[in-house]
């Protein structure tokens, strides 16, 4: 007897609690596909980060209702897709697709999927093959295969508890290959896919992996200039799409990817609703040069990760706005809200795009917790992994155009902060003191301000505390 088939409608999830829309960016499967549960079916693009849609069924993909760059609101559809509909199991079927979004939000993130419900049906365990979210995050981190556990659950059921037994046993040996590749990626080595705007690289001084040194690239044995401080190779070329391309034009066109769209979207609002004013210091960086030179190998050794100039900034950044909080408010019309919490966003680039990701609850971190957290955004966001939560909730952005050899910028506020401070390059200068010259490392602030908010003497004071924490760290500073 021929199985039953009904048709249902995929809706677009709400992925956190303020997005209303997103775009979709690019369909993984077409019509007639064949779609396992939990795999994905589109990319989607929204105002805070990349997502992969996953199926919440087994089933074949319809017909797509959206097409690639279309913005769709929370809760329309954007496919059909055909699964079974036995009569014990159209029910279930009907109230997983209602449940989509609680499954999408543990679900939505570059993470490798692992194991659906591909196997044939038990009679004996009818519930074999249907994992909750908490069990398959779970066995994504481990690299699991779920059909290689044994379910006690009702109806075969695989449970968290069967999960943590499975791992306690040593059973994660079907993942290694897939966290190997992820491995490559913390290597001093390692080739990641994107160059975060948070170091400083320059001739005499830098904000980098390492101090003045060259790193080797792995592939082509010659010194490469990184200019960030996580990059380890030179920054990838974004992939250009020419249309009606021919030697003899003197044009070509690059067609405007979603992710293009939502930054020049995001960065028109700022500019329009916010007045920027700039306000630029310039700060004597030579102690903290030399504070870093002395305890970076040992924090490598320690810590495996590179202690950074960011970090000893953020740090000093973050004791200034404890002293002036206005700098960690927002504009609302009426009001100002000034935030409790000081949550700093981190600008990092990748070849085509730029994203904030947040070091949540940053006064509360010392220097070397700061570095941890700077190496887990970064590398996160050149693997893809961010998810909506690393985006959000940023009170005040740091930013590092240093990395190019930058000396003066105007940085576009992140909306809708009321401030974004950028890091210089560190170059070596000749400076008077008490009436005599010396070579000392030196570095400019720039502060970009929301004039509604803050004007030129709160802000110029605010500077100015920076200036005097990162000028105040000596040779006996701790990171810890």
């Amino acid at each position: 007897m021929a199985e039953r088939m009904k048709w249902i409608e995929v809706i677009m999830p709400q992925l956190a609690e303020s997005l209303v829309s997103a775009t979709i960016g690019k369909w993984l499967k077409k019509p007639g596909d064949r779609v396992e549960q939990y795999e994905p079916i589109c990319e989607v693009i929204t105002d805070k980060v990349n997502a992969e849609i996953p199926s919440t069924v087994d089933g074949i993909m319809g017909d797509l209702l959206v097409e690639e760059g279309t913005t769709i609101a929370v809760g329309e559809a954007i496919c059909r897709m055909q699964v079974a509909a036995s009569d014990e199991e159209a029910a279930e079927q009907v109230t997983q697709v209602s449940q989509q979004q609680e499954q999408v939000q543990q679900h939505a993130s570059h993470t490798p999927v692992v194991a659906s419900n591909t196997a044939g049906h038990d009679p004996n365990q009818p519930m074999r093959n249907r994992y909750s979210p908490a069990v398959q995050s779970l066995a994504a981190e481990h690299g699991l295969n779920l059909q290689s556990i044994q379910g006690t659950g009702a109806g075969g059921r695989i449970t968290r508890k069967d999960v943590l037994a499975f791992v306690a046993q040593g059973g994660n040996a079907a993942g290694l290959s897939a966290q190997a590749s992820v491995a490559v990626q913390h290597a001093p080595s390692g080739v990641p896919s994107a160059s975060p705007f948070s170091g400083v690289n320059r001739g005499n001084g830098e904000m980098g992996l390492t101090a003045g040194e060259a790193i080797s690239a792995s592939d082509a044995g010659v010194p490469v200039r990184h200019s960030g401080i996580h990059l380890t190779e030179s920054p990838k070329i974004p992939q250009i799409e020419v249309e009606g391309g021919g030697q003899g034009r003197s044009e070509y066109f690059i067609d405007v990817t979603p992710v293009r769209n939502a930054i020049a979207r995001n960065m028109r609002q700022s500019v329009s609703e916010i007045p920027h004013a700039w306000t630029m210091i310039e700060v004597d960086v030579t102690n903290l040069v030399m504070l870093r030179n002395k305890l970076k190998d040992e924090f490598k050794r320690k810590e495996g990760i590179n202690l950074t100039y960011l970090s000893f900034m953020m740090k000093g950044v973050v004791n200034a706005i404890k002293d002036y909080p206005i700098m960690n408010s927002v504009w609302a019309v009426d009001k100002i809200i000034v935030k409790r919490d000081i949550n700093l966003s981190m600008a990092v680039g990748t070849e085509d795009s730029v994203l904030t990701p947040v070091i949540k609850h940053a006064d509360q971190r010392n220097i070397a917790g700061l570095a941890r957290e700077v190496d887990e955004l970064a590398r996160k966001t050149r693997e893809g992994t961010l998810k909506l939560d690393h985006m959000q909730g940023g009170t005040f952005t740091v930013n590092n155009t240093g990395s190019f050899g930058s000396i003066l910028s105007q940085p576009i506020i992140n909306y809708p902060q009321a401030a974004i401070l950028t890091f210089e390059s560190i170059v070596k200068k000749p400076v008077v003191i008490n009436d005599m010259i010396a070579v000392r490392s030196m570095a400019n602030l720039c502060l970009s301000l929301d004039h509604r908010i803050l004007d030129g003497v709160i802000s110029g004071r605010f500077l100015q505390r920076v200036k005097e924490n990162l000028e105040g760290y000596t040779m006996e500073t701790k990171v810890y």
